[in-house]
C-alpha cells in the first residue's frame, strides 16, 4: 500500500537519479545538448523549477521518453504539494 501523505518525487530527482547518473552526464552537458541554460537545468534537478511543456519535449527527446511522462511527474508533485488541509462538501442540485 502507497502511504498517502507522501508527496511524489520531484521530476528533477529523477532526471538526476534515474537518467544523469546511470549516463554519467552532467548537468552542463545536457544543458548543452538540450540547447538550454546550465541554470534552467540546475534548477530542476535542485527542485526549485518545474518541468515546462517545453523542457518536457526536450527531455523526451533526449530520453526516449514522452513529454506526457515529465509532465505526469510534475502534475503529480504539484498536486500533492497543493492538497488542501481541508475537505470541501460537494454540491448537490437541489430541485
Amino acid at each position: 500500500m502507497l502511504p498517502r501523505k507522501r508527496i511524489p518525487t520531484h521530476p528533477g530527482a529523477i532526471l538526476s537519479e534515474e537518467f544523469l547518473k546511470p549516463l554519467e552526464l552532467t548537468q552542463v552537458a545536457l544543458a548543452e545538448h538540450l540547447g538550454i541554460p546550465i541554470q534552467r537545468v540546475n534548477e530542476l534537478v535542485r527542485g526549485k523549477r518545474g518541468v515546462t511543456p517545453e523542457t518536457a519535449w526536450l527531455l523526451a527527446g533526449a530520453f526516449a521518453t514522452t513529454p506526457e511522462y515529465w509532465l505526469n511527474l510534475q502534475a503529480n508533485h504539484d498536486l500533492a504539494k497543493a492538497r488542501p488541509s481541508r475537505r470541501v462538501r460537494q454540491l448537490s442540485a437541489t430541485a
